[in-house]
């Protein structure tokens, strides 16, 4: 159904890269078919796993508002009629495939069917593996689904920048 990333050890040479092929890892063994992810820096999480997609062949997609949803290894390759929201999650639920689809920058309020498809994506059956995940989704949107997204965090946060001032140590 799909392979497992954590084999992958000599085209992860880096440690960012390495967290970024563990949280997919920890995505797709998830209970829940839709994900929540906060990241430090939801572009430079992409830009990684446009590296995995490439080095693994796994079939990753993102959507974006305005460009829709592309493929993160072939970034030129664009899901045809899939610019709108709500045909990306269509698109995504009729799929019969593995994939896994990061959404970025979603704007409130979706519409009532966008946010009907969001909530059965979450459900979605065991036995076909697809994952949806809101990167750095708006607290709003993530009361609304509730239990049903699963919530992770990229774990990585940028060092902190200590200064002295008046001779105590502030961030």
């Amino acid at each position: 159904m799909h392979r497992r990333l954590d084999t992958m050890n000599s085209v992860m040479a880096s440690p960012a890269l390495q967290t970024s092929v563990d949280i997919l890892d920890r995505v797709l063994t998830t209970s829940s078919g839709l994900v929540a992810l906060d990241t430090a820096d939801a572009q430079v999480f992409i830009s990684q796993m446009r590296t995995v997609s490439r080095s693994t062949g796994q079939a990753m997609y993102i959507w974006q508002p305005g460009s829709g949803l592309t493929s993160l290894r072939d970034a030129h390759a664009q899901v045809p009629d899939c610019v709108r929201l709500g045909n990306a999650l269509r698109y995504m639920q009729q799929s019969m495939h593995f994939g896994i689809y990061f959404l970025i920058g979603l704007e409130l309020p979706l519409s009532t069917m966008s946010a009907a498809l969001l909530r059965q994506l979450a459900r979605a059956p065991k036995d076909h593996l697809r994952r949806v995940v809101l990167l750095d989704a708006p607290a709003a949107l993530l009361e609304y689904v509730g239990e049903l997204a699963v919530r992770m965090t990229d774990g990585y946060r940028p060092p902190r920048h200590l200064r002295l001032r008046d001779g105590r140590w502030l961030v």
